[in-house]
């Protein structure tokens, strides 16, 4: 049997179903657009009595572990970037989610931002470099508060970016947000930032693994479930 990773031990301390049954709930809830209703009458039907607000607290408890996990295991990204962001509804507000994809299609990074002004921006960008290091193009649409993140970030770089304000050259990366908001819209709008950010880290993660970004054991070809499962490990 495989050594549960630390973090993922510490979190079941608290939690009292086994991993299995968890980490399927999770999975379904992050990788299908499935309320939590939905959830609760499927493990029903196998006859699992889970209550719907449970699953929630599995996937706020166990999903920032699986996320830190997948970050050591990700495949690294072009250095041609698209970024935009997204609405998100929180509490009846739009929030807005950082997002960037390479020429490929493959998820750079994410954050997400109570406010949508060059701070938002610079912190993505900040997050994303850290992450996946520098870039060398970011094409953008014409928002004058990533453009100004964007000379930000440059200011303090000796070779700085090269910076495409494009709109046409960012249907990657719209066409990427759909994925994202298919699945958030049975959520019917989220009531806590906080959740908010959590669950949206658990879709980009399982939305990357089906993109196949995440590393594996050469020879091996697990399945997208199979991946994520392999976190906790």
């Amino acid at each position: 049997m495989k050594t549960l990773n630390p973090a993922v031990a510490k979190v079941l301390k608290r939690l009292h179903h086994p991993l299995e049954v968890m980490l399927t709930c999770v999975r379904w809830y992050v990788a299908y657009p499935l309320s939590l209703r939905h959830l609760e009458e499927m493990m029903a039907e196998r006859g699992i009595s889970v209550d719907h607000s449970t699953v929630h607290r599995w996937a706020l408890k166990l999903l920032p572990v699986l996320e830190k996990a997948f970050r050591r295991h990700k495949r690294a990204v072009g250095r041609s970037w698209r970024m935009d962001e997204t609405y998100i509804k929180v509490k009846g507000e739009w929030k807005y989610l950082y997002r960037a994809v390479d020429k490929a299609g493959d998820t750079v990074d994410f954050l997400f931002r109570a406010k949508r002004d060059t701070a938002a921006a610079r912190r993505y960008f900040e997050k994303a470099i850290d992450q996946n290091g520098a870039p060398g193009t970011v094409t953008i649409d014409k928002s004058g508060a990533n453009l100004a993140g964007l000379h930000a970030i440059n200011a303090q770089r000796e070779r700085p970016i090269r910076i495409r304000q494009a709109k046409y050259l960012n249907n990657i990366v719209e066409q990427d947000h759909r994925a994202i908001k298919r699945r958030t819209r049975p959520m019917l709008g989220f009531k806590v930032f906080r959740c908010a950010r959590i669950l949206l880290g658990g879709i980009e993660v399982m939305h990357m693994i089906v993109k196949g970004q995440m590393k594996y054991a050469r020879g091996t070809n697990p399945s997208a479930a199979d991946q994520f499962y392999s976190l906790a490990t």
